[in-house]
């Protein structure tokens, strides 16, 4: 099994409403399933370097102070490692531009239970309905 660090964003508006992207159908991992955005840890980055670089890339939004809040053990039929999960909430006066996937939308912490989403993604929904009331 390959080793693969992830740094994901959860970016949250003031309605405490989750930004998700749907993969596309054809994804390598994972098709179809919903997700955070974020992605690997490349080379020396550091999970915050990493972290903005995916928001960038993956929705032309710049972060401004995003939170580490949970490190999280991962593994699937492919990878394991280190997901570092940071916080921010969402500037509404930036717009937002989905360069990957399928679809991305906002969901309450609730809704998130009906969607097709990655198994051990789970661990993480669970934490944001503790700490979300209190943002």
């Amino acid at each position: 099994m390959e080793t693969r660090n992830v740094a994901i964003i959860v970016l949250h508006d003031a309605k405490k409403k989750i930004l998700l992207q749907q993969r596309s159908n054809d994804a390598e991992r994972y098709p179809g399933y919903w997700g955070f955005f974020g992605g690997g840890i490349e080379g020396r980055e550091t999970p915050e370097e990493a972290v903005r670089r995916e928001c960038l890339e993956e929705l032309c939004y710049q972060l401004e102070n995003p939170l580490l809040v949970m490190r999280h053990k991962f593994s699937d039929k492919t990878y394991s490692g280190v997901k570092y999960v940071f916080i921010e909430p969402y500037d509404a006066r930036k717009k937002l531009v989905q360069k990957e996937g399928q679809g991305m939308a906002w969901f309450n912490i609730d809704e998130i239970s009906k969607l097709k989403t990655v198994e051990h993604d789970k661990d993480v929904y669970d934490f944001l309905r503790l700490i979300l009331p209190s943002l």
